[in-house]
């Protein structure tokens, strides 16, 4: 990060994986990928005290997403697929080589 007078800027810098292409028998990785990064995710909250509630609130540490992967709306899912996707991208573009 750089100072820039008294406010913080980041840009962010992120490996360049538009190029990388995902072998075609990727997608159960994916999922079992994302299911783990949720149920970290939630494991991780729930540690700090936040428990399930209807609506998000920091202040009384509730959380709509504390729900098994498979009870979550698709759109969530996706944001935790995303993850899983972009990590595999980032370990193809390192080199590495995926073999059952």
């Amino acid at each position: 990060m750089q100072k820039k007078g008294n406010l913080m800027t980041y840009k962010p810098l992120p490996i360049d994986t538009s190029l990388t292409i995902l072998p075609d028998d990727i997608e159960e990785v994916i999922e079992v990928i994302a299911e783990n990064v949720h149920e970290r995710w939630a494991d991780n909250r729930i540690r700090e005290g936040w428990t399930y509630g209807v609506e998000r609130n920091d202040l009384l540490k509730k959380h709509p997403c504390l729900k098994p992967y498979h009870e979550l709306e698709e759109s969530e899912k996706q944001y935790d697929r995303i993850t899983a996707t972009e990590t595999i991208k980032v370990l193809i573009n390192m080199g590495f080589k995926f073999e059952r």
